[in-house]
């Protein structure tokens, strides 16, 4: 898992990526970039698409962001056919390099497959290695690739039972569409905890189908909201409809609560909620557990925007934009000096003073990871005139690293790992630091107290309590080793 620091956003978890599938649908390919374009805020480091036009496959892939690479007429017509897959890449596993860049392509004895994967694999290092023992050809360093072999080597007839015989061997949350010659298919690993969603796009008996990380890539598109793909659920869609596999047994939930924190664009609809609704009431609830007497309540754009309006709104403080972002500053901006590196926030965002001078402003953000942006924002707001500054979180503090698909440092870089919640206002230089609870998270989503028991959500960058074994227990899991062997 690599761990990797962008510029103005080294306080944040950052998702893996995103996936987008259709089915007979005109253009296909076209169809598919307007929904990684919906899909950017979860990959931007690289995009691709594979289509099928019912003789070949074609496929295109590029570093960048989704216009850089499909916004040419040509790229397209280069892609034809009425099937098509695509991913955003956000690098948790594997280097930043062209090899590495999904959907992933193979041609096997029975046609060619093709896949976009979301999440992380906890024992792909281990079933790396034994899959080169079998003389396995690995072309990247990305743990999709597990998938693809996996699959080659499966000894039953069928994609899709192929497919399945992969599935119950890999350990880890995903989700990920494939495209073979006869169908598109989507899966979610047996705990749900990343998301994937089935759409409808055209009139019924004569439109296609569509498959989709957030709900958010069907609205650009013109589709419609079928239903969420199950946890432990194969969807397989081909000429003869849209059919349900359910190869594992049932398993206890344990959605990604990170989604509704930070992850999911606010115009989706996660698993029935909407993510606007949600962050608005974890901001009310915040409000509740942690009031301060202030005179504005001012998010750090973006992502605090929805959580800072509904702690306004429940503390009654006036909502003001404090923080201005500049939008047109990219990812990759290259960054000369050490002065300039240290000014890095200063090119996303800038302070809006009249709001600020001379205020107590309460700052809402949705976590803090290492420190680093808030400190300078905090500084910020200071420099602006701000008499007191309250940092409010709309997430309890993280104190563990995720193994499932988010990009975080190693445990001992995150601040809350070795730190107390004084100790960390001191350290970013703000007059008091709060952050939402547990108990109150869960509130705010609708759920009961968290049970220890039986959590509803997989929260363990919170708690480390992760619900899917980790690399190191995979690592020395000898059977691991030899489920190869016995399988085949």
């Amino acid at each position: 898992m690599t761990t990797e620091t962008r510029l103005g956003e080294d306080d944040k978890l950052h998702e893996e990526c995103g996936v987008f599938g259709v089915w007979k649908v005109p253009t296909a390919a076209a169809i598919t970039a307007l929904g990684l374009h919906a899909l950017q805020h979860r990959g931007q480091e690289a995009t691709g698409i594979v289509s099928f036009d019912g003789a070949r496959f074609h496929q295109h892939r590029g570093m960048g962001l989704v216009g850089d690479n499909f916004g040419d007429a040509k790229v397209i017509d280069s892609l034809p056919g009425s099937v098509a897959i695509g991913h955003n890449r956000y690098a948790t596993t594997g280097d930043t390099i062209l090899r590495n860049v999904q959907p992933l392509y193979a041609d096997f004895e029975f046609g060619g497959f093709a896949v976009a994967h979301n999440g992380n694999l906890t024992n792909a290092h281990v079933l790396r290695r034994a899959l080169v023992r079998r003389g396995c050809l690995f072309q990247s360093t990305t743990d999709s690739e597990v998938f693809v072999h996996l699959i080659a080597i499966s000894l039953y007839s069928t994609v899709v039972d192929r497919l399945i015989d992969a599935l119950k061997q890999v350990v880890g949350a995903y989700s990920l569409v494939a495209l073979s010659n006869e169908a598109l298919m989507g899966v979610r690993d047996p705990l749900g905890v990343r998301p994937l969603i089935l759409g409808r796009i055209g009139n019924e008996g004569t439109g296609g189908w569509v498959l989709a990380s957030e709900t958010c890539a069907l609205d650009i598109v013109g589709a419609d909201f079928v239903r969420d793909v199950e946890p432990g659920e194969i969807v397989v869609i081909n000429d003869q409809g849209v059919h349900s596999i359910r190869p594992f047994g049932r398993a206890r939930e344990r959605f990604c609560v990170f989604e509704y924190i930070y992850f999911a664009r606010p115009d989706s609809i996660v698993e029935g909620t909407p993510v606007y609704d949600a962050r608005k009431r974890i901001g009310a609830m915040l409000a509740r557990e942690a009031g301060v007497p202030a005179d504005v309540v001012v998010p750090v754009p973006d992502s605090g925007v929805p959580a800072a309006m509904g702690y306004s709104v429940e503390s009654g403080i006036p909502f003001e934009l404090g923080i201005i972002r500049n939008h047109y500053v990219g990812r990759t901006f290259i960054e000369p000096t050490d002065h300039i590196r240290h000014l890095g926030v200063k090119l996303k965002h800038s302070a809006n003073r009249p709001a600020l001078e001379g205020k107590r402003v309460i700052l809402v953000d949705d976590s803090i990871v290492r420190g680093t942006t808030s400190k300078k924002i905090v500084e910020m707001v200071r420099q602006a005139g701000a008499r007191e500054v309250h940092m409010r979180i709309s997430s309890p503090p993280t104190t563990h690293s995720c193994f499932y698909g988010i990009d975080t440092p190693e445990r001992g870089k995150l601040l809350a790992a070795k730190h107390t919640v004084e100790e960390m206002a001191e350290l970013i230089g703000a007059d008091s630091l709060a952050f939402i609870s547990l108990d109150g998270l869960y509130q705010a989503l609708g759920q009961p107290n968290r049970d220890p028991a039986a959590p509803h959500y997989c929260d363990a960058c919170f708690t480390g309590d992760y619900p899917i074994i980790l690399p190191d227990q995979a690592d020395n899991a000898d059977k691991q080793l030899s489920l190869l062997a016995a399988n085949h």
